[in-house]
């Protein structure tokens, strides 16, 4: 079976799916690519409401394809290349306007941990596995990766996993702030599934609204006249008019995303 980043569609969620089943879902270069291309494709479609990561079967994803790191790492210039496709896909995940959301079973290691990191929301099975023990392996995670890990976990989580290179579980790994909800490991999808149809239910505007303030407001800088008159943007929106007559009139609202 071909290593793959896979891609479906159900109504307003899309789900991307991590294929490479006979190595855990280890992520090779054409992956990395692959998951690139397919999230700045998904996060272009104003149709789409939300984006659900998962791995094939009951794992994430193991980390990146070790066995090609001889040839694709052999020198500091193809080593810089490589990594920098990785960033360019963890960046794809995080920067993307629709919410993303991470569904993990099993473990979620090394490169795998680098992409929940740089989903919205995380969820987890019980018997999900957190970490990134590349100090056996001799080698650093490369600062453009470690960032999304870092501006999640924290530095003391960061360099627990780092510097231990201990596998964190699930319960671990919420109560230090890393997950957003933990449940039975055969209820992640459904759960994911639940939480998605959350987010799609409400104005599709609104969410990426929210993204966008969040990430603007994490650089420390005060906002400016404009911004704040920005904020208000809604108001000139079809979704915002029938928000409030829904309200009032004691009704689902139906949002277009206008």
């Amino acid at each position: 079976m071909t290593p793959s980043i896979l891609s479906r569609r159900d109504d307003d969620v899309a789900t991307v799916t991590l294929f490479n089943p006979d190595k855990l879902n280890a992520l090779n270069a054409a992956m990395w690519q692959g998951l690139r291309e397919t999230m700045t494709a998904l996060g272009g479609d104003d149709s789409l409401r939300c984006i659900i990561l998962r791995g094939e079967g009951k794992v994430f994803a193991a980390g990146g394809d070790i066995e090609e790191f001889r040839t694709a790492r052999a020198d500091v210039e193809r080593a810089l290349a490589y990594h920098e496709a990785v960033g360019e896909a963890l960046a794809a995940i995080e920067n993307c306007p629709l919410p993303t959301l991470a569904a993990i079973m099993g473990p979620c290691v090394g490169g795998g941990l680098e992409i929940a990191c740089a989903c919205d929301l995380r969820i987890a099975g019980e018997s999900a596995k957190f970490g990134a023990p590349i100090m056996k392996l001799g080698f650093s995670m490369y600062p453009g990766e470690l960032a999304g890990v870092l501006k999640l976990a924290g530095p003391a989580l960061a360099k627990e996993i780092l510097l231990e290179g201990r596998l964190l579980g699930a319960a671990e790994a919420y109560a230090k702030g890393l997950l957003t909800r933990v449940v039975k490991d055969e209820e992640v999808m459904a759960e994911a599934r639940a939480t998605a149809a959350r987010i799609a239910a409400g104005a599709p505007l609104v969410a990426r609204w929210h993204k966008q303030w969040i990430a603007r407001l994490l650089d420390g800088q005060p906002l400016s006249e404009a911004e704040k008159r920005a904020s208000f943007a809604f108001l000139d929106t079809t979704d915002y008019a029938e928000g409030l007559a829904a309200f009032l009139e004691k009704r689902a609202p139906k949002f277009t995303g206008r």
